[in-house]
């Protein structure tokens, strides 16, 4: 990163034009009726730029638009090579433009944009190219043993994907879906959060630089009762992917079983327990990790470490650290690169967590850390908040909070912090610490998670899946696992 001072950011800032329009048929799209929102940003309270309010008729183009170059065969009849290569030019067209794309995250949503450009531009190209490097390398099947026939079994694409996703990590899980899909030889719809869609649009201009064919892209902004609603609700769309919020997931459910009953692929909530043994192998990095994993995009993440499970015997010493950890944290600008931790995405979602800190402080619980009052500067701030002596099923043990709130509960046995790590709606994110190998193991197995992390939070790379169980949902992203859900298989049977 060539930037490194504030002034940097803010010259960069003053430099660029931002995304007006709808990215679709390749070029930027305003809505039919004229229709427009204002975007904020979360670390002044500044109007960004104002863009399409997507009705249900602007979301129909762009369904149309992709079905048909679908149906051309532009993009889903040419040869894997090719679609890798053109991911892997998007890809480096991506690199090539990485200081933009990491100020319009920080901008949108308020993620410092050192870490935008050190993790989450990072994840993105990396998974887009590693997609690419991945399209000609994948084998149908054919069954051995029949004399008399000829088995095939093929993976095909499904049509139209329609993607919606979140705002706290905007490029990272878009690309969780668009790569995958794309790769698979399908048109994709995007519609990204209404707080935070810069990054996405400017991400699709720079894919039809790379040389996607247009309509097979196509991005519509707009809120998630409307713009979301009609794309669920489209009987083109073949398959939706979704990431964000429990209850609109459910919601997607109803949309389908309303419309074409396309499959819907959800990744959810989390409430992740991250379990401390005394036997840890440093319980100063375990200390760190944990308030890093609390902390680490000001805590809206689905994976967040947000109920941290302490064995009795070094229950003092880890609040104690986790404590001071965060009060340490550099809170301010997210165009400052010596920024830690920034805002939150809006302030709705501020005073959210903030009425989510004073309901705990109703409890038996203490409140060790934070406040439940904003902090007094510009922007949608808090200080980070932790909560000793929580009852497992506390609210503040139960509910996502999306916000910079941990809950510290203590433990006696392996049973026990199994028994608490499991007492949860969610099956996300877990993580163990220990250096017991067959404790690792055993615990491991037990924990009702769709990822288990030993001895870290938070790791893995494009080769692993990514995926949830109960309300976190189904359906792993990354890895060759991510394709599954945008291909559909066929048989052909041949007589010989």
């Amino acid at each position: 990163m060539k930037l490194t001072r504030l002034d940097d950011w803010l010259k960069l800032r003053a430099d660029i034009s931002l995304p007006t329009g709808m990215w679709i048929d390749g070029r930027s799209a305003a809505a039919e009726d004229g229709a427009t929102t204002p975007l904020i940003s979360p670390r002044d309270g500044e109007i960004l730029t104002h863009l399409p309010a997507a009705g249900a008729q602007d979301v129909a183009r762009a369904v149309r638009s992709a079905k048909a170059a679908f149906d051309s065969g532009v993009w889903s009849r040419i040869s894997p090579r090719e679609r890798g290569e053109t991911l892997i030019r998007w890809a480096d067209l991506l690199e090539a433009h990485r200081d933009e794309m990491a100020l319009l995250i920080a901008l949108e949503m308020g993620k410092p944009v050192t870490i935008a450009w050190n993790v989450e531009l990072k994840t993105t190209i990396g998974l887009i190219r590693w997609y690419g490097e991945l399209a000609d390398k994948l084998m149908d099947e054919s069954p051995r043993g029949k004399n008399d026939a000829l088995a095939l079994v093929t993976r095909e694409p499904m049509g139209v994907v329609a993607a919606i996703t979140p705002w706290n990590f905007p490029m990272t899980l878009s690309t969780f879906k668009m790569p995958a899909a794309l790769v698979a030889g399908n048109t994709v719809v995007l519609k990204p959060a209404s707080q935070s869609p810069l990054s996405v649009l400017r991400a699709a201009e720079l894919a039809s630089e790379a040389g996607l064919p247009d309509g097979v892209l196509q991005v519509v902004t707009g809120s998630g009762p409307v713009t979301g609603a009609a794309l669920a609700s489209d009987n083109d769309v073949a398959t939706l992917t979704f990431t964000g919020s429990t209850d609109v997931g459910k919601q997607l459910l109803h949309y389908s079983a309303d419309s074409n009953a396309k499959p819907v692929w959800l990744e959810l909530g989390g409430k992740s327990p991250n379990i401390i043994f005394p036997d840890a192998p440093s319980i100063e990095e375990a200390i760190d990790v944990a308030g890093w994993a609390i902390s680490f995009n000001s805590g809206q993440m689905c994976t967040a470490g947000s109920r941290l499970l302490v064995h009795r015997d070094i229950h003092d010493q880890v609040v104690e650290g986790v404590t001071n950890y965060l009060a340490g944290l550099r809170i301010g600008d997210p165009l400052d690169p010596d920024t830690e931790m920034g805002p939150l995405a809006s302030q709705r979602h501020r005073n959210d967590v903030l009425a989510e800190i004073s309901k705990g402080m109703q409890t038996r619980a203490q409140l060790v850390l934070g406040s439940d009052q904003p902090l007094d500067r510009p922007g949608w701030f808090v200080e980070p908040a932790v909560f000793t002596g929580v009852d497992p099923d506390d609210r503040l043990a139960q509910h996502e909070i999306f916000g910079p709130v941990m809950s510290v509960l203590t433990f006696e046995n392996d049973d026990e912090a199994i028994r608490i790590a499991n007492n949860s709606d969610y099956g996300l994110g877990s993580a163990v610490w220990t250096s017991n190998l067959s404790r690792a193991a055993q615990v491991s197995r037990r924990l009702d998670a769709g990822l288990v992390w030993v001895n870290c939070f938070e790791e893995g790379d494009y080769s692993v899946p990514f995926g949830g169980r109960k309300l976190s949902g189904h359906g792993g992203d990354k890895s060759v696992h991510g394709l599954e859900k945008f291909t559909t298989t066929k048989t052909t049977w041949m007589a010989v």
